[in-house]
């Protein structure tokens, strides 16, 4: 496999301090071609690389040290964000809650069946390579907006802010035809095809115009 090939791959990370548990999971994802990377304790998948590739977190709510439910947590204060499916052997009502309202895909009691694992983490990959590639998109928005001079995206601010012409001229002091014609060379350069679309390009950069 290529390195270029294994960065782009899905991969799903294990983090249960039983070793056979451990074993067991990494088994059966890799029954079905998913690429596995298994830990016994969270220090130690905090200590690699985040991954290019989209991911998933399969994690033990019993764990030596911080539990899962304080490690998911600590992922979200470090603005981590990694899907989680919680396994566990000891769960409960109100630990499910918790977990699901802080945002975990899925809480499956020991012993689950093996299909409804695998359909968690194919949501969760799923939601992860939807971030990714909102990420990618709005990436690629920002050398776009890089692209334009001072002047395109101060009209760009006030265009998408809701002013005509005639209003983003007084607003910088220039011409309405000096406006069109960098209104022309932005809309150009982002590459929208209408102003609803550049709308919605000047949301996600959070691009705004001042009231100055």
């Amino acid at each position: 496999m290529s390195q270029q090939s294994s960065e782009t791959e899905p991969v799903v990370f294990v983090v249960d301090d039983d070793a056979a548990m451990r074993k067991a999971l990494c088994n059966l994802l890799a029954s079905v071609g998913l690429r596995v990377q298994a830990f016994a304790s969270a220090p130690d998948f905090l200590a690699i690389e985040p991954p290019a590739a989209p991911s998933c977190l399969i994690l033990d709510v019993r764990l030596p040290g911080p539990s899962g439910l304080e490690f998911q947590a600590k992922l979200a204060s470090a603005n981590i964000d990694i899907p989680i499916i919680f396994v566990t052997g000891h769960g409960d009502i109100p630990m499910s809650v918790r977990a699901m309202k802080a945002g975990a895909i899925e809480f499956l009691t020991k012993p689950f069946r093996d299909q409804d694992l695998l359909d968690a983490v194919q949501v969760a990959l799923g939601r992860d390579r939807a971030r990714h590639q909102s990420a990618d998109a709005v990436a690629r928005l920002r050398e776009k907006f890089a692209t334009l001079t001072p002047r395109e995206q101060e009209v760009m601010a006030c265009v998408t802010g809701g002013l005509i012409n005639k209003q983003v001229a007084a607003q910088i002091g220039i011409t309405e035809q000096t406006v069109k014609v960098h209104r022309g060379n932005l809309v150009r350069k982002m590459g929208a095809r209408s102003l609803a679309e550049l709308v919605r390009m000047a949301d996600l950069l959070g691009v705004h115009r001042s009231d100055s």
